[in-house]
């Protein structure tokens, strides 16, 4: 095909992009967003944001929101006026917090929580893929948190179709066929396979990258997010489930001197592509990626760190390093969930590791924070039951807040606030960060 036929073909495609936030959308709308010139991320001295007190707020399995018992409400206006009053409720506990910016999980699987025109709506609002909620609740997040002065970040999870292959799932996913959109499940099943017990897309698949990039413009040219975050489930596998990709590497990778060599070069096109695109569509939208702590360990690698945990390079074929040192991010924000004295992984060893890679760069560096484990017992990690958890916490966001590069803590995640366990972390944190 000619350069200018390619060109135009991609213009036209931005503009019913652009066109499809307010009008019915068109008969299909999954053709691929196709790469866009690279744009330069903004320099860290521009600025104008003090510390990053953010914090994720699952959707995937209702685990933070919405709340479990609404999608049983038969009258639509009560379920929606339950979740609606459920989610206001979480911001104002998040903003007496301190808390100024939620990663709010916009697409926890092959759906969405909001109307899109290439994803169909997700289960988790009504209990049905594909049933219109009666609102949208990416728009209703965004103008209540924007009306408390708090940033959103969209986060999404790129791969994952569904959270299980059981057969009342799939009969879920096959009967969206009538709708439109339609699940990806159906409309490309030569895109899909399963690894970890649950059906994912094979990222080796250029047309899928195409396509997972297609969805991050629409929220990006629809809606007024502060940024936009993909987690760490790049390639997901288990011993017991592990992705076959083995016909899409004979197909894709010749010239590549292993199969892990060529998965990280697609994790790697993923990355770029999105990047660019956010930056043409909308260059003040930020791009990060929340990746495992560990990158490399030094056993394997000299510039690696100084631990022997699970690490993305190796495991998810993420090389999250470099994605830094390429400028494709505006921030990372990896998961560091151990305690100072936990020998694999020590906190503070890995959050000086990762100031040391973003310190050259203009990459800004929050640390992922593990409100999950706090005032839970752990033979591995007693840390975090002395005293409800608070000293090791107060020690890692101390960490945070005096080391140069740093820019902030994350904590995983919202729902954990709530518990028992960890109330007394919770009233140090509104001491030390709270209004």
């Amino acid at each position: 095909m000619p350069l200018h036929v390619k060109r135009t073909g991609a213009l036209i495609f931005l503009a019913l992009l652009l066109a499809s936030c307010a009008s019915k959308p068109p008969k299909s709308l999954v053709t691929p967003l196709p790469p866009v010139t690279k744009h330069p991320l903004p320099d860290k001295s521009h600025r104008d944001q003090g510390p990053m007190r953010g914090i994720w707020l699952a959707t995937v399995s209702r685990l933070d929101w919405p709340p479990v018992s609404s999608v049983n409400i038969s009258n639509p206006a009560t379920r929606n006026s339950v979740q609606q009053k459920a989610l206001t409720d979480k911001l104002d506990k998040l903003k007496s917090l301190g808390i100024n910016t939620v990663f709010f999980q916009v697409k926890p699987d092959g759906t969405a929580l909001w109307p899109s025109k290439i994803l169909p709506w997700s289960d988790t609002l009504t209990g049905h893929v594909g049933q219109d909620p009666g609102y949208d609740p990416l728009m209703f997040m965004l103008d209540e948190a924007h009306k408390r002065g708090m940033k959103v970040h969209a986060w999404f999870n790129p791969y994952r179709v569904t959270t299980n292959t059981k057969p009342g799932t799939v009969a879920e996913l096959n009967r969206t066929i009538s709708l439109n959109p339609a699940s990806v499940f159906v409309l490309h099943r030569d895109w899909i396979r399963t690894a970890s017990d649950r059906y994912v897309l094979d990222p080796g698949i250029p047309e899928a990258r195409d396509w997972i990039t297609s969805i991050v413009a629409e929220v990006v040219s629809c809606y007024p997010v502060d940024g936009v975050q993909f987690d760490d489930y790049f390639y997901t596998e288990t011993p017991g489930s592990t992705l076959n990709d083995s016909q899409t590497f004979q197909k894709y990778g010749a010239g590549f001197a292993s199969k892990a060599d060529w998965r990280r070069h697609n994790t790697q096109q993923l990355i770029a592509q999105v990047s660019r695109s956010i930056k043409q569509l909308s260059p003040g939208v930020e791009f990060g990626v929340s990746p495992a702590g560990v990158w490399r360990n030094r056993s394997h690698d000299p510039m690696g760190s100084e631990t022997s945990g699970a690490a993305a390079y190796d495991e998810a074929f993420a090389d999250t390093r470099l994605w830094v040192q390429q400028g494709l991010l505006d921030y990372i924000a990896p998961q560091v969930y151990w305690p100072f004295s936990r020998k694999a992984a020590r906190y503070d060893v890995l959050a000086k590791w990762w100031a040391e890679v973003v310190k050259p760069t203009n990459t800004r560096l929050y640390i992922g924070v593990a409100l999950y484990k706090v005032g839970e017992s752990s033979k591995n990690e007693p840390d975090w039951t002395v005293n409800g958890g608070v000293p090791e916490l107060k020690k890692q966001i101390d960490l945070n807040e005096s080391v140069p590069h740093i820019d902030g803590t994350i904590l995983f995640r919202e729902d954990y606030l709530n518990q028992p366990q960890a109330q007394e972390a919770v009233s140090y944190i509104k001491t030390r960060w709270g209004s």
